[in-house]
């Protein structure tokens, strides 16, 4: 019982996250809810018996590509800064 509920929880996140990603207005919020979903999306790969798809994921997804997008953002603050 409780697998089926912390299955259902972990799916309707995953949902709410995506979801939040796509519509944020704020950049920075958009990157912090992607790193997240990327966090999740890795335990749900651990909990399908999945474990190198899911250190793949936490690592590339959520760690290399959230690095990249905040060194990314924070580029382009910068030169509207500057302006």
């Amino acid at each position: 019982m409780t697998g089926i509920l912390f299955d259902t929880t972990a799916i309707l996140l995953l949902l709410w996250l995506a979801w939040q990603v796509l519509n944020t207005p704020g950049a920075f919020r958009a990157v912090v809810l992607f790193i997240a979903f990327g966090l999740v999306l890795s335990v749900i790969w651990i909990r399908l018996s999945a474990p190198d798809i899911a250190l793949a994921e936490a690592i590339i997804g959520a760690g290399i590509t959230g690095a990249l997008l905040l060194a990314a953002l924070a580029r382009l603050g910068w030169r509207r800064r500057q302006r």
